[in-house]
């Protein structure tokens, strides 16, 4: 590991404990900063409800910590819209943001659009299918934002159970993301979940970064966000354990093709040769191909879209 990592790791890692709630409100209103949390959500009515109850109960009733909850959904089948209202949300529909430009399905494209319908100075993104959710998760990655002008994007870390195992979830993570910070943005290898949802960061410098629309969306801001304010603007928090539904290995497949293919553009700003992805499937006369498009399409800084530079002038 890179001596300028280490030294990353010991001054830029924490735990959601360092940081008392009471500082960060002592913090929140010296600064004067907001805190939006939002949580894109497609199909989630089993677990967004208890997410948004928690935050709302925990950080906006008992301490004014955060400042407004935001569902975005991106076009569930079930009662996710009317589940998330009911636990106190403000609930937005994806396709009603910005309509002028077509919604493409994936979370990057739900995270770009929520910048446009929230207003925090610091907005923290939740995925909205955590199971025993803690406000840790919040008050953990908010807390280095408020309390220190140098950080500027903040990922949780975590360990993720999977089937009774500890800590072999993530294994796109450990198959995909990880070989390639290291390869590639060695400066990123001290990062325990980089592709993990949950992290906060400020405004400013959200709406500076692209957002690759699928499941790129956490790589790309990751390796955006070293180039664009360095790797000491950058932290991690420590807030326990992880627990939400896992994916299927194609599934998974998926996600590795896209978040390949969002390395591959920070490379070269390249093309891929074929920008598809064929995966295996038993069917009755044994295993049939299933090809699918690896997302490629990027949305651009925020600070490009004159509906967003007309509602800050306002």
């Amino acid at each position: 590991m890179l001596e300028e990592v280490e030294r990353w790791l010991n001054a830029r890692s924490w735990s959601a404990g360092d940081r008392p709630v009471r500082q960060l409100l002592s913090a929140k209103h010296a600064t004067g900063q907001t805190v939006s949390v939002v949580l894109p959500a497609l199909d989630e009515e089993a677990t967004v409800g208890d997410i948004v109850t928690v935050i709302r109960r925990e950080l906006m009733l008992r301490v004014p910590l955060v400042d407004e909850i935001v569902v975005v959904d991106s076009g569930s089948s079930d009662r996710t819209s009317e589940v998330a209202a009911a636990a106190g949300a403000r609930v937005v529909h994806r396709d009603s943001i910005l309509p002028r430009i077509p919604a493409v399905p994936g979370k990057g494209e739900v995270l770009w659009r929520s910048l446009l319908v929230t207003g925090g100075d610091i907005v923290c993104f939740v995925d909205a299918d955590l199971r025993e959710f803690s406000a840790d998760f919040v008050s953990g990655i908010v807390g280095p934002l408020l309390t220190d002008p140098d950080v500027h994007l903040v990922k949780a870390m975590y360990d993720r159970p999977l089937g009774g195992a500890a800590g072999q979830g993530g294994r796109v993570t450990e198959l995909m993301a990880r070989p390639l910070l290291n390869l590639h943005w060695p400066r990123l290898a001290g990062f325990v979940q980089p592709l993990g949802g949950e992290y906060a960061a400020r405004r400013s410098l959200l709406e500076r970064l692209p957002f690759p629309v699928g499941y790129g969306v956490e790589l790309g801001m990751l390796v955006d966000a070293l180039h664009l304010v360095g790797l000491d603007a950058l932290a991690q928090v420590d807030v326990g354990v992880r627990v939400h539904r896992h994916q299927d290995g194609r599934a998974l497949g998926r996600m590795a093709a896209a978040i390949y293919r969002t390395a591959q553009l920070r490379l070269a700003r390249g093309h891929l040769v074929r920008p598809t992805l064929t995966q295996f499937e038993r069917g009755a006369d044994g295993f049939e191909p299933r090809t699918y498009a690896v997302d490629t399409e990027e949305r651009p800084p925020m600070t490009e879209i004159a509906e967003y530079a007309a509602r800050k002038a306002a």
